[in-house]
């Protein structure tokens, strides 16, 4: 069956991201039709005169829209798109030559509504981007749930490289008003209406996460208060795993008394971890500060994901609060 794709990429005052996005597209190699729609959420740094430097060598169509969040636009993008698949991404992304070919080879052996892919760092990336995608997809940071063939639970695709078929999207109406966790949400609505989903391997995108120390904390937290949300919405995809990072915030703390107090006992097992993930890092990015900085970036993340959890679970989970009261920042209007 031949397949007409829809790229969807919903953007926010980042001309300059979209332009790498679409020379990664000029250089894909790949005979399937597709088409790419750029839907400009209210920004006031337009990206219009960037999309009109491709269209003579790209299929692509530009539309403004006001500000009502990356959902939204997403939804915006696949109602107007002429596609029977659509393929979602984010505008911090870049694709690999393959792309295209892998996961339409993929679907045509292996259907299903709703596809996922991993990401990865591009050898351009910084030092910290690359330390950051390590501890946002490495299995022992993150248990593979981001991107993986091994993961410590079902994968659920992410709306920086993720694909949904016309008919699922019309069923479930596609994107909620919550960000993040717009993604996970859908998936599991996904699942519910009886679609399936899957992870495509190799399929991956390079993912640059326009990161700071600072962006990368907020970003974190915000997952860690999604997740109860998540967790009440679809209590079936409530997982133990989601309090590691809580329960390392707390491990760090308690070992970190008892060392001041004389007693390393509790300490030992942590740095053992720690030099793991640095090691680790450092072997697989062949750089010793890139390990370095994987360090920084895993308190940075299981500290400000873990703190927030608990925060949140105990407003959502044990106050039972209206997640749109308690956290109306993660909610568009």
């Amino acid at each position: 069956m031949q397949r007409f794709y829809s790229f969807i990429i919903p953007v926010y005052n980042r001309p300059d991201e979209i332009r790498e996005l679409l020379n990664s597209f000029v250089q894909m190699k790949t005979n399937v039709s597709y088409e790419i729609l750029i839907i400009e959420d209210g920004s006031t740094q337009s990206s219009e005169p960037v999309v009109n430097d491709f269209k003579d060598r790209l299929s692509i169509a530009y539309y403004y829209k006001m500000n009502s969040g990356p959902g939204d636009s997403r939804n915006f993008g696949m109602r107007n798109a002429k596609g029977d698949y659509f393929i979602i991404l984010d505008s911090d992304c870049l694709l690999p030559v393959h792309y295209l070919n892998t996961v339409d080879e993929f679907l045509q052996q292996n259907y299903s509504d709703c596809y996922g892919g991993a990401d990865a760092a591009h050898i351009t990336f910084t030092p910290l981007q690359k330390a950051i995608n390590y501890v946002m997809t490495s299995f022992y940071t993150t248990g593979g749930i981001r991107g993986s063939k091994t993961s410590v639970q079902k994968f659920e695709p992410r709306s920086f490289n993720m694909g949904i078929s016309k008919v699922a999207f019309e069923t479930t109406g596609g994107f909620s008003d919550i960000h993040p966790g717009e993604d996970p949400d859908l998936s599991q609505r996904l699942v519910k209406a009886g679609f399936t989903t899957q992870f495509i391997p190799n399929a991956f995108v390079f993912h640059k996460r326009r990161i700071s120390w600072k962006k990368f904390y907020v970003q974190v937290r915000k997952f860690g208060l999604v997740r109860p949300i998540l967790n009440s919405w679809h209590p079936t995809s409530a997982k133990i795993t989601f309090w590691f990072p809580s329960f390392f915030l707390i491990y760090s703390l308690l070992s970190l008394f008892f060392a001041v107090v004389g007693s390393y006992i509790l300490i030992w097992p942590l740095l053992a971890y720690v030099t793991l993930i640095g090691l680790d890092a450092s072997f697989k990015n062949r750089s010793a500060i890139i390990g370095g900085l994987t360090i920084i970036a895993l308190f940075v993340q299981f500290f400000g994901y873990g703190w927030a959890f608990l925060n949140s679970s105990f407003q959502i989970g044990l106050l039972k609060k209206n997640p749109r009261l308690a956290y109306p920042a993660l909610f568009f209007k």
